[in-house]
Order: structure tokens, then sequence, then C-alpha cells
């Protein structure tokens, strides 16, 4: 739900934007889809609730274990990537690996960190739920990526098989790039954090 619901905000802020400032006022009716948008952060549970449950209660609770089983789902699809050997499955394939690892040195951070140093852990909470999201995000457009370009080599609906490859290619290259980014932020960042007193606000 958290980072469904935070991606709707950044489309439907994009929808603005790439209205001008006709989309800004009520002209094309992008502003109103960006308001109800807003709400979806909220209701049910804000995004930082969402991540702190993610954090504590999905992965703490088991140390991690099903967080590393997911991961390894992701690392086989990496070795069909690879196996597979052209250069969108090859870019692919070490973008969703470094993503993934980030993942995993997060997951890791976590579990060791949120008995004994919970402020640690769960400063990171919102940016964790966006890093698993994206990655989850990106696992899927590589799996469809594989199987289009199966269907690509039997001439099957080429122009739209070509475009659900190229779209996994720019989501790694411009997305999934991002994570290890994340987790530095995460594991390194968290005494920035929480440096300041409460006073101090």
């Amino acid at each position: 739900k958290g980072y469904s619901t935070e991606m709707s905000l950044e489309v439907t802020s994009l929808g603005v934007q790439v209205h001008g400032g006709m989309g800004f006022i009520e002209e094309t009716g992008a502003a109103q889809y960006y308001r109800d948008a807003k709400i979806l952060t909220i209701y049910e549970g804000t995004t930082a609730i969402q991540a702190n449950d993610l954090v504590g209660r999905k992965t703490a609770r088991d140390g991690g274990t099903s967080a590393k089983a997911i991961a390894a789902q992701i690392e086989k699809t990496e070795a069909e990537l690879t196996a597979r050997g052209d250069a969108n499955a090859l870019a692919v394939a070490k973008r969703l690996s470094a993503a993934r690892q980030a993942f995993v040195d997060v997951v890791d951070f976590i579990a060791a960190n949120t008995r004994s140093n919970p402020n640690a852990a769960f400063a990171g909470s919102v940016p964790y739920l966006m890093l698993a999201g994206n990655l989850m995000a990106g696992w899927q457009l590589a799996r469809a990526m594989l199987v289009a370009e199966g269907l690509s080599a039997k001439g099957q609906d080429v122009p739209f098989m070509q475009a659900k490859i190229t779209t996994a290619r720019f989501y790694a290259d411009h997305i999934l790039s991002r994570a290890p980014g994340v987790r530095d932020a995460i594991v390194e960042g968290a005494e920035a954090v929480t440096a300041l007193p409460a006073e101090a606000f």
C-alpha cells in the first residue's frame, strides 16, 4: 500500500508538470488527480506507518528470512537474464543484481539493529519501503522482458514486445540504479537522522 500510493502521487505530480500552467489550474483536470492521489498516502495508515510495519513486523520479526527468500527468487531471474546473453538482458541483470544486493544489505542492517538500536533501524524505514518497492517492480519488469524477448524472437507482436524490453531497460538504468545510494543512506545515514535532540525542532 505504501509504495503504490507514493508512486501514484509521483505520477500525478508529473501529470501536472507536463501540462505546465494549465496543469496547475483546473483547465486539464490534472490537478484533481494530484489532489486525489495525495490522500491515498494518508488513508489506512500514512506511508511512515506502513514503512515502520515493513521494518518491524515484516522484516525484523523473522530476522529478514522472508525478505531474503524473495531476494533469492530475484537472483534466479538475474541468472536467466545472464543466460539470455543479449545486451539488454545483461544490462538489466547488472542493475537488478546491484539493487537486490542493496536490498539484502538493508535487510541485514535492520535485522542486526532493530532490537539493539531501534532508532537507527527505523530512521530509514520510508527509504527502505521505496527501495523494496522499486526492486520488486524492476524484478517483475525483468521477468516480463524475458517473456517479451522470447515472443519477439518468434515474430509475435514485435513492436509491443520491443516496447516491453525497452521499458525494462529504461527502468533498470534509471530507477534500479538508484538503489545502492538509498542503501548507503539507510545503513550509513541513520546517525544524521537521529543526531538532533527533539528540542531542536
